[in-house]
């Protein structure tokens, strides 16, 4: 259950420029507005500021952010962040997610199987080398130009290091720049600190994007370097007091895609085709986990990592349909598009430089259209196999044999060599397997994929021949070997020969159905994303040739810094205060799910200071991919770690709003207290506050 919900929109969307406002913005670290901070608040990063944010702050390569906080590599994260760690060191009769772990010395500290940090070293413009390869190039020329310019870069970078080393080369400002992102990899992440799922998700669904809360939303892993704690020299200081009200505060993570560059026909049509069929699909999907929790106790163990996501997801996609359909903010874009094109047209200088973008997206968007249930279904999105971990390591290693044997320049950008040492990991990684569990979704979404293809169709017929959904899911997951890492390991091991050799049901099924998953990615890439990218492309050179570049890029799930201020706002009328307190935690508790304290806090509330803040907002501009970061101060210490955001933050994907968008975070006085006195931890407590072992 190796999963992250991010899926759904992956590979679909494409990234723009955005104008900003007030204290707006997710900014590169090369690219930071030093004017408009000292201007709003009297600070200018220094260089050292902001090489020890660079560094101290962390990706987790599953979709969260994270960041050091002591010197022997312990890094802070959200508890949500981890749960495919617990939910995989949770075997036999243990539930960490739901029970916790506490690491009391540094030998009870195990290796999570599936986490990899990326530490960023360094960000490199290679604008020009890109353009100069994709230059008068269009649809699968573009696609392969790109593929073959990437490759090179990306192995310039890793100088045959892979191992060490990662390097993505990142598209901004829709391709009117391009970086190389070097990251320092580490693979031997251990648990060291996880609460109860009942005070890290207190509230559940009905707190879910809402404030006042009262979460203690952390888990404390420890970074390894050949068996011993890392040696991390930069990391966040700890700040016992947290922040106050009106503190200048900075969130430094990894916001995952954002869109407010789009114009608004790439925003309807990702709105009607995308959106609104993905959010039916996760409503189904909830639906199969509820019935299959109901079981027993053991169900919901193996369903909880995944059911925690899709609730999750539903959540945020109802309030990004909530944007798109706001006519106010309809309105708003396609003001800004005709502003646009108005201004591209005024001359026939402009008229010939820029050509007529817009109805390149037209035939772009009609294309995706065509081909956009195909694609969700075989290849990328809420569709066939997606929740079956057990196809997904099957593909993966279907794939990874048929592209290794491949120039690194041709094949598919995630198997390039740079990335290799990443889908090793996770394909390799010792996780838990539940054969129910796997033949629940995999039955699911083998209905599904007959459902939107319709009976007739031949993929339909070679997948499932004479069988029902329920018959073949029972067959392929009792046959499949594959849920011992030992056998994905001598198949990855193998290669090409290997996958051929095999006769695993579920390497078949992979195999079945390759030819016909790459057709439709190769049509998706070549006819939609390739006439996209350049188009694009030409509109946001369009935007600088009239507005300059002092706007920032549209979140990449890469590193990126926002500035702004421990703020309430209001709501209906009335005040939100930006501080929830101790007190307010017992106040709230009723004894019934999810309001049900931990006893490890009913039998601690005696000895806590009911005044600990324990969680605050600020207006800094986050989204999905910040979960995890670090809440910091003018000297970089950190004061909060971001868990959420609130129901207004939901839209900030397409547009950000500073009088009610605000991030949630945990406040780091409550960490301390808790860690101290909930949980009996002076070591842990000791390494937070003095920075060491």
């Amino acid at each position: 259950m190796k999963q992250v919900i991010c899926f759904a929109l992956t590979g679909l969307l494409a990234a723009g420029a955005g104008a900003a406002i007030a204290d707006e913005g997710m900014w590169t670290m090369d690219h930071l507005p030093t004017k408009q901070m000292q201007q709003r608040y009297g600070f200018t990063p220094s260089p050292q500021w902001i090489d020890l944010v660079q560094h101290a702050a962390l990706r987790l390569a599953e979709g969260c952010s994270g960041s050091f906080v002591s010197a022997n590599g312990l890094v802070m994260t959200n508890h949500h962040c981890a749960n495919a760690c617990l939910s995989q060191l949770s075997k036999g009769h243990e539930d960490y997610m739901s029970s916790g772990y506490v690491a009391l010395k540094q030998e009870d500290e195990p290796k999570c199987p599936d986490v990899e940090l990326n530490q960023l070293e360094s960000i490199t413009d290679v604008t020009a080398q890109v353009n100069a390869a994709t230059a008068g190039k269009n649809g699968a020329d573009r696609i392969k130009a790109e593929r073959e310019i990437g490759s090179k870069l990306e192995q310039a970078c890793v100088s045959g290091d892979a191992k060490t080393w990662r390097c993505d080369m990142i598209t901004l400002y829709n391709g009117g720049r391009y970086a190389m992102y070097k990251y320092r990899r580490y693979q031997d992440v251990r648990l060291v600190f996880a609460p109860e799922q009942s005070i890290a998700f207190f509230g559940g669904d009905p707190d879910n994007f809402n404030f006042p809360r009262y979460d203690l939303d952390v888990t404390f892993f420890r970074a390894y370097v050949d068996g011993k704690p890392a040696n991390t020299p930069q990391f966040f200081k700890f700040d016992t007091q947290g922040p106050k009200d009106g503190d200048m505060t900075f969130v430094v993570g990894n916001p995952g895609s954002t869109r407010r560059g789009l114009t608004w026909s790439e925003l309807s049509a990702l709105r009607d085709d995308q959106l609104v069929p993905t959010y039916a699909l996760l409503s189904e999907v909830r639906g199969v986990l509820w019935q299959y929790a109901r079981a027993g106790q053991q169900q919901t163990k193996e369903s909880e990592e995944l059911q925690f996501g899709i609730e999750n997801a539903i959540k945020v996609y109802s309030g990004w349909l909530q944007t798109l359909n706001d006519e106010k903010f309809i309105q708003q874009k396609q003001q800004q598009d005709a502003g646009l094109r108005q201004w591209m047209a005024a001359t026939p200088e402009r008229r010939a430089k820029y050509g007529d973008p817009w109805s390149d997206l037209q035939h772009a968007q009609q294309r995706s259209k065509d081909l956009s249930v195909r694609f969700r279904m075989l290849e990328r999105g809420v569709g066939f196999g997606q929740f079956a971990q057990l196809f997904q390591d099957a593909r993966t290693l279907v794939r990874a044999a048929a592209e290794r044997n491949q120039p690194d320049g041709q094949r598919l950008p995630e198997f390039r060599e740079a990335n290799l040492p990443a889908v090793q990991h996770e394909v390799e990684s010792d996780v838990p397997f539940y054969p129910q569990y796997e033949q629940t979704v995999l039955a699911w979404s083998l209905g599904k994929l007959r459902q939107a293809l319709g009976a007739d169709d031949p993929t339909v017929h070679e997948v499932l021949g004479k069988q029902s959904p329920e018959q073949l899911a029972q067959q392929l997951v009792s046959g499949s070997k594959l849920g011992d890492a030992a056998v994905r390991k001598q198949l990855w091991d193998g290669g090409e020969k290997a996958i051929e050799a095999s006769s695993d049901p579920m390497i078949l099924l992979a195999r079945k159905v390759d030819a016909e998953s790459r057709k439709v990615r190769k049509e998706y890439e070549d006819e939609v994303k390739a006439p996209t990218d350049k188009a694009d492309e030409t509109i946001a050179k369009a935007r600088f040739d009239r507005e300059g570049t002092s706007s920032y890029p549209d979140a990449t799930f890469t590193m990126r810094l926002s500035y702004g201020k421990v703020v309430g706002w209001n709501e209906n009328g009335e005040p939100v205060p930006p501080f929830t307190h101790f007190d307010g935690l017992y106040k709230r508790a009723t004894g019934a799910d999810p309001f049900k304290l931990p006893d490890s806090w009913i039998k601690a509330q005696g000895s806590l200071d009911m005044s600990t803040p324990m969680n605050f907002v600020s207006d800094n501009d986050i989204i999905g991919g910040n979960s995890g970061s670090p809440v910091i101060d003018r000297q970089g210490h950190a004061v909060g770690l971001i868990f959420d955001g609130n129901i207004h933050s939901i839209g900030g994907d397409f547009v950000y709003d500073g009088s009610n968008n605000r991030s949630v975070a945990v406040d780091t006085a409550a960490l301390v207290e808790s860690v101290r006195k909930v949980y009996n931890l002076p070591r842990l407590a000791d390494e937070l506050t003095q920075g060491h072992l």
